[in-house]
C-alpha cells in the first residue's frame, strides 16, 4: 500500500479547495523538500485532539491528498505554500513518525452520483446562499452569498461543504460521507440548523434595539 507524507492540521481540507500553508517546524520543512523533489503531494488529516505543533496528536483516518502548486522558501528556511485538495483518501495505518508523519493511504473516490442529485444539490445550494447572507448580516466571517461553485456535482458538494459556516467536526463528517447523496443530505441538515441559529441571533439583536421591547 502506498506510503504518503502526512500533514495533520486543526482544519479540514476538502477536494478542489485551495489551502495556503506557512511551514515553520523543521519536520514539516523536511516534508516539503521531499515533496518538491517527488510528486509534490502529501496527505492532510484533521487533528481530533492535540496540537499542530510538537506531535503527540490524535488524527482522523479520512483526509484529502494535497498537491503543492506554489512554493516559496524564505531566507530562514520557512516555506510559504499554496496547495489544493485533489482527492479523498483513507488512512489504513499510521507509521511511526520519523522525520515527519507518514501513513499508508488509499484513494477513496465518491461513487457516481444518482440522477436525482442535481435537484437535491440545487436546493442545498440555495439554502447555503441564504445562510451565507445571514452570517454576513450577523457579522460572522463568511464567503460571499454569490460565490460560484463548480458544475461537477461531486466537486460542487465538496466546495459547498468548504464554504458553509461550519466547524471542523461538521466539515470532517461531510468529508467522511460515503456518497455524494449522503454528503448533500447531511449538509442540508447542518445548514437548516445553522439558519435557525442565525435567525434567532438576528431576532435577538434586532429586539435589543427596539425601544418598545
Amino acid at each position: 500500500m502506498p506510503v504518503s507524507p502526512m500533514f495533520p492540521l486543526g482544519s479540514v481540507l476538502l477536494p478542489s479547495v485551495f489551502l495556503p500553508l506557512h511551514v515553520f517546524e523543521p519536520r514539516y520543512r523536511a516534508l516539503v523538500r521531499d515533496c518538491l523533489d517527488g510528486d509534490r503531494e502529501f496527505g492532510v488529516t484533521l487533528i481530533e485532539r492535540g496540537s499542530e505543533v510538537g506531535g503527540g496528536d490524535i488524527r482522523t483516518m479520512v483526509g484529502t491528498m494535497a498537491r503543492i502548486v506554489e512554493a516559496v522558501e524564505l531566507d530562514d528556511g520557512r516555506f510559504a505554500l499554496g496547495t489544493v485538495g485533489v482527492r479523498r483518501i483513507r488512512v489504513r495505518h499510521w507509521l511511526p513518525d520519523e522525520l515527519y508523519p507518514r501513513a499508508e493511504v488509499e484513494d477513496w473516490p465518491d461513487p457516481s452520483p444518482s440522477a436525482a442529485l442535481a435537484g437535491d444539490l440545487a436546493r442545498v445550494i440555495a439554502a447555503l446562499r441564504r445562510v451565507l447572507a445571514l452570517a454576513a448580516e450577523a457579522g460572522d466571517p463568511a464567503a460571499p452569498a454569490t460565490i460560484e461553485l463548480d458544475d461537477d456535482l461531486v466537486l460542487c458538494s465538496y466546495q459547498a461543504a468548504a464554504v458553509a459556516p461550519l466547524g471542523p467536526a461538521d466539515r470532517q463528517a461531510l468529508l467522511e460521507a460515503p456518497s455524494v447523496e449522503e454528503r448533500v443530505a447531511l449538509l442540508e441538515t447542518l445548514l437548516a440548523d445553522r439558519e435557525d441559529d442565525l435567525l434567532r441571533r438576528l431576532a435577538l439583536d434586532g429586539g435589543s434595539d427596539d425601544p418598545l421591547a
